[in-house]
Parts: structure tokens; sequence; C-alpha cells
């Protein structure tokens, strides 16, 4: 390629003669210095600029500042509420804890469990060899989250069982109460069974509708069960009369006290006592007449008094 440089005044002034390399090399050269030639023209406007506005270039730093303040708030905002949420549910399963060392503590009084066998202020006892700590992780949040979330639902279930285990042994422990067994008596002998007999007074068999148990005049008579006395005062034949319903049907009778100690519509437990034995009604001694009502029919009170023993 042949380049002629031309001159107003001289006209031709020579030849310049570039072959495919050089002009390679021109080109290349043009591309570079281009490109440079324009960065450097818009740094020095730039430059310029800032030096003439210095205040955009403090708002620009401010606005980035502020933008990342903000994103960092809400980020703390999103922590403080997930500590909240786990801070909540940590409470919720302490509040289950306590109520199910409560629990056991009477499941354990009401079973009558060896004292230390189930001691619930004390962490259950562990033990074992170390672990291999190459073989251990960090718990991570997801795995955290979901063991919370099952120990919840164990604490759960075991609220429930335990609160129906107990509902069993308080009406195991409430039958005990109301059901008619022992002796109504703390000292005597048996002096006449239940069923046929011969009539002290008159000779003739008949049918004898309970137990007599005779000892000393004065002595304590018992309530056999719990329950509420429906009847106290004399009656005929029985002398002093204590009547007292055990629920369930059953209901018993103490005769010929010689005073009686509770009064009608009082609650009796268990053992309590409820008159003085006497010899009053129709009677030939110091003794307790003691029947046994279940559904309005009298039973032979011996299976009741022996079923103490079992």
């Amino acid at each position: 390629m042949n380049i002629v440089v031309l001159r107003r005044k001289k006209g031709c002034t020579g030849l310049v003669t570039l072959c495919h390399k050089k002009l390679a090399l021109l080109m290349v050269g043009f591309l570079v210095a281009m490109p440079a030639a324009l960065l450097y023209t818009g740094y020095e406007l730039g430059k310029s600029h800032m030096q003439a506005n210095p205040d955009d270039l403090t708002l620009a730093v401010q606005a980035e500042l502020d933008t990342q303040r903000l994103q960092l708030a809400e980020v703390t905002q999103k922590a403080e509420e997930n500590l909240n949420a786990l801070a909540l549910r940590l409470g919720k399963l302490q509040a289950h804890v306590i109520r199910l060392d409560a629990l056991g503590s009477r499941l354990t009084n009401m079973a009558k469990l060896d004292k230390g066998e189930f001691d619930f202020e004390s962490p259950p006892a562990q033990g074992g060899p170390v672990a291999d700590l190459q073989q251990s992780s960090m718990m991570q949040v997801p795995d955290f989250v979901a063991a919370l979330n099952d120990l919840s639902a164990q604490l759960d279930d075991r609220n429930k069982q335990l609160s129906v285990l107990e509902t069993m042994i308080m009406n195991r422990n409430l039958q005990a109460e109301v059901m008619p067994t022992g002796r109504p008596i703390a000292r005597g002998w048996l002096s006449s069974y239940f069923g046929m007999r011969t009539d002290p007074f008159s000779g003739r068999r008949v049918h004898h509708a309970g137990v007599d148990f005779a000892g000393k005049l004065g002595s304590d008579v018992v309530a056999v069960a719990a329950g509420v006395v429906t009847f106290s005062g004399r009656r005929s034949g029985y002398g002093n009369l204590v009547e007292i319903n055990h629920g369930n049907g059953y209901m018993t009778r103490y005769g010929h006290n010689l005073k009686n100690l509770v009064n009608v519509g009082q609650t009796i437990k268990k053992g309590e006592l409820i008159a003085k034995m006497g010899t009053t009604g129709r009677s030939t001694g110091p003794h307790v007449h003691f029947e046994v009502i279940v559904n309005g029919r009298h039973v032979d009170p011996k299976r009741y008094i022996h079923a103490s023993a079992k």
C-alpha cells in the first residue's frame, strides 16, 4: 500500500509505502490508543466533576452506608424474632417438665414406691465411655429445631400417659377407700356369724343378717370404708345405730353402740372412729352388730373382713 503526502504549497513531498505487517501494527496501535484516550478523558472529566462537586461523593458513600445499615437491621430483627420464638418454645417445654416432675412425684407417693427409686428432683442417671470426637459433629439449626419439635411431642405424649396413669391409680385408691374391708373394731372377737343361728332370746332358728364382734364396753368402733353417714340414732332392735353409705351400692351398719360419735351427712374416712361399743337394743352384752348391704341385699360380711389381709 502506498501513501502519498501532499502539501498545499509544494505539492507532493513524499511517498510512504506500507506493507501488510506495518499496516497491522498501525491498526493495533490505533485500537489500543483510542480506548486509552477515552478512558483517560473520562477519568479527567470525572475527577474534575468530583473536584467541582465534592458533596456527590459523600452522598454516594452515605447512601451505600444507609443501605447496609437497613440490611443489617432487617437481619438483626429476624434473628431476634427467631430467638424469641425459641425462648417461648423453651419456656413451654420447661413448663411441661415442671408438670411432669410434679405428676411423677405424686404418682411415686400414690404407688408407694421405695424412696429414691424414682427421684424426680434429680436428673436421671446416665453414663458411658468417651465418645470418638472425630465422629461427632456440631448440630445444625434445622436439626436443632427438629429435635426440639420431637422433644415437645414426646413430652405431650408422656404427659397424657402419666395423666391417665394418675387417674387409674386415683380410681384404684378411691375404690380401695370406699370398698368395705377389715374389722369394725380394734380389739375383740367374733361372737356370732352371718346366716341361720339360734336366737339368744327366743331359742328359735332365725336368720342373722350380720356378724357380732364382742369386746370391752366403751371400746372404739371404726368405719370399715369411707362414705357418708345416712343414719345415726336409735332403731328398734339395733339400739344406737350408725349407717354409712359408701357409694357403688355399698352400705354398712354398726349397731348396739353405747354412744354414736357421728351425725347424719357427715363424711367419714376409712378407719375413722364413729361410735363406742355398747349393749343397747336387743343385746346380751357389749358387742357390735356389723352388717354389709350390697344393692339393698344383706351379704356375709366375712368376705369383706378377710379382704383386708390380701
